[in-house]
C-alpha cells in the first residue's frame, strides 16, 4: 500500500525473533522488530496488517531490550505517531526500546533519522538527530530523562530540512554535482532556490530569467535581488523573438496568431526546452519549482514548467508555499539557516515575493485567480479529498459550495496524465501525488 511494496519482494517470518548479547558481563536478551511490527496495535494507528502481533508475543520471552529497525519515511508528525507506538510496545513489554530509523533521501522518499530510546516507562533516554547521520551513545542507565518532542519545535523547520536531504541525496546519488532552475521572480521557484541553495552550496547553483513581453519588470527585479542574497550562479536569457519565430511559423496552419491557453503554454515550452538544452550541455539536474495545488488541478504545462529530474515541492500546497518562506525569513529559522550557511541577518525570499498576487505571467495582467479559487480555499477542498479521502457531503457541510467540489474533483481527474508524465517527486505527507498516488488515467465515471 502507499509506497511500501515489501509485500511485492518479501514475506513475513513466521516467528519473533531475539538474539543474546553479553555486555560488561551482563547477558541480554534482546528483542528485535523490524519497522512496522511495531504499527500494528488498532488502537493507535488503525493498521493492524499482520495476522499476529509481535509485541504481544515477545511478552513470554523475559526480554532485556527491545531494538525496532526502521525505514521510516518522513511525513508532518510522524515523530509523534512513532513515538506513540514506541510507548505502547515499552511499557507493555515492561522493557526499553531503542527506535533506531534509516537516515537519508532515496528517490522520491526522505528518511529523516530522528532515533530515540524510552525506558520501561515511557520516560525518554535519549533523542538522536533528525535529517544527519548520528552516531550518539544511548545509555540505557540514565532513568527519567525526557528528551523526546511528541511534536518537533517547529514543524516549519523540519520541511525545510527534509526537502534539503531529499534533494541532496537524489542529486548526488543521480551523480550530479550541480542543479539549474528556472527563476521567475515568483514565490515557488523563490523558495526551490533557497532549498537547493541550502542542499549543494551557492556555487552549484545556477539559475535562468527568461523573460517574455508579459513578464512585469518588479518579478525581474525580484528574480536578481534574491539571487544576490542567496549569492548563486545568475544569467538573463529573454524568450520575445523566440514567441515571435513560433508565431511566425504557426501563422499558416492555422491562419491566425496562436492565442489563449495555445499561445501561454507556447510560453512555458519554450522556456522548458531551453532549460532542458542546458541543463544537457552543462550536466545540471533541472529542477521542477510546481506546487502541490497546480499539481492537482492541472494548472501546469507539460513539457514546460513541468520540465525537471525532480519536483521539490511538489507535495507542498501553495498556502504551505507560502507559509515557509515566512519562516525561511523570520528570525525562527536562525537557527536552521545558519546550519546551512544561509544569510541570517536580513530576508532571503523577501516581502516583493511573498507578498505578491500569484501569476504565471504568461498573459497581460494574468493571475492565478484568474482561473483557480483563492489558495487558501482550493487547498482546503484539495487536502480534504487527496488526503483525508472526504465525500463531497463532508466537504459541503464544512462550508464549501458543491459546485466548486465537483469542479475541483474534475480537475483533479482530467490532469492525472500530466501528473504521470512529471518528474520524482519529494514526499513530505501522508498522501503525496507522485509514486503513491495510484489512479488510472482514463476514468470516464
Amino acid at each position: 500500500y502507499e509506497v511500501f511494496d515489501e509485500k511485492r519482494y518479501f514475506r513475513s517470518g513466521k516467528n519473533i525473533s531475539s538474539i543474546k548479547k553479553s555486555v560488561s558481563d551482563k547477558e541480554w536478551n534482546i528483542g528485535i522488530t523490524i519497522c512496522e511490527d511495531l504499527w500494528v496495535n488498532q488502537n493507535i494507528d488503525g493498521r493492524g496488517i499482520h495476522k499476529k502481533n509481535p509485541i504481544s508475543e515477545f511478552q513470554y520471552e523475559n526480554l532485556d531490550l527491545l531494538l525496532n529497525l526502521s525505514a521510516s519515511p518522513y511525513t508532518f508528525n510522524k515523530l509523534e505517531r512513532r513515538k506513540k507506538v514506541s510507548l505502547f510496545a515499552a511499557r507493555k513489554l515492561k522493557i526499553p526500546l531503542i527506535y533506531i530509523n534509516q537516515v537519508g533521501g532515496n528517490d522520491d522518499l526522505i528518511f529523516d533519522g530522528n532515533s530515540f530510546s524510552i525506558d520501561e516507562n515511557g520516560k525518554g533516554l535519549n533523542q538522536l538527530k533528525g535529517f544527519e547521520e548520528d552516531s550518539s551513545c544511548i545509555d540505557l542507565n540514565k532513568k527519567n530523562i525526557n528528551l523526546i518532542q511528541s511534536k518537533p519545535k517547529n514543524n516549519l523547520s523540519s520541511i525545510f530540512e527534509a526537502l534539503v536531504l531529499g534533494l541532496k541525496d537524489y542529486t548526488k546519488k543521480c551523480g550530479f554535482k550541480s542543479v539549474l532552475i528556472g527563476l521567475s521572480g515568483g514565490i515557488d521557484s523563490a523558495l526551490v532556490t533557497t532549498i537547493a541553495t541550502a542542499a549543494l552550496g551557492n556555487d552549484n547553483v545556477f539559475c535562468i530569467s527568461m523573460p517574455s513581453p508579459w513578464s512585469t519588470e518588479h518579478s525581474i527585479i525580484d528574480a536578481k535581488e534574491l539571487v544576490k542574497r542567496l549569492n548563486i550562479n545568475f544569467e538573463m536569457m529573454p524568450i520575445h523573438n523566440l514567441m515571435n519565430s513560433y508565431d511566425n511559423t504557426l501563422i499558416d496552419s492555422l491562419n491566425c496568431k496562436p492565442t489563449g491557453v495555445t499561445s501561454e503554454n507556447i510560453q512555458s515550452r519554450i522556456r522548458g526546452t531551453l532549460l532542458m538544452a542546458l541543463a544537457n550541455q552543462k550536466k545540471h539536474l533541472l529542477l521542477s519549482t510546481g506546487n502541490k495545488s497546480e499539481l492537482a488541478v492541472g494548472y501546469c504545462t507539460l513539457y514546460g514548467d513541468m520540465n525537471g529530474g525532480l519536483s521539490v515541492i511538489g507535495d507542498l500546497y501553495k498556502t504551505n508555499v507560502f507559509k515557509l518562506c515566512r519562516w525561511i525569513d523570520s528570525e525562527d529559522s536562525i537557527k536552521t539557516r545558519t546550519k546551512y550557511k544561509l544569510k541570517f541577518n536580513e530576508k532571503i525570499i523577501g516581502d516583493n515575493i511573498s507578498n505578491k498576487p500569484p501569476s504565471a505571467e504568461l498573459g497581460p495582467d494574468q493571475l492565478d485567480s484568474d482561473s483557480l479559487p483563492p489558495y487558501s480555499e482550493l487547498d482546503a477542498i484539495l487536502k480534504g479529498i487527496i488526503e483525508e479521502r472526504k465525500e463531497v457531503s463532508q466537504l459541503e457541510q464544512e462550508g464549501h459550495k458543491k459546485d466548486l467540489i465537483i469542479k475541483i474533483l474534475k480537475l483533479i481527474k482530467a490532469s492525472e496524465f500530466k501528473r504521470r508524465q512529471a518528474p520524482p517527486i519529494l514526499k513530505i505527507s501522508d498522501q503525496s501525488l507522485g509514486y503513491d498516488w495510484r489512479i488510472p488515467i482514463a476514468i470516464s465515471y
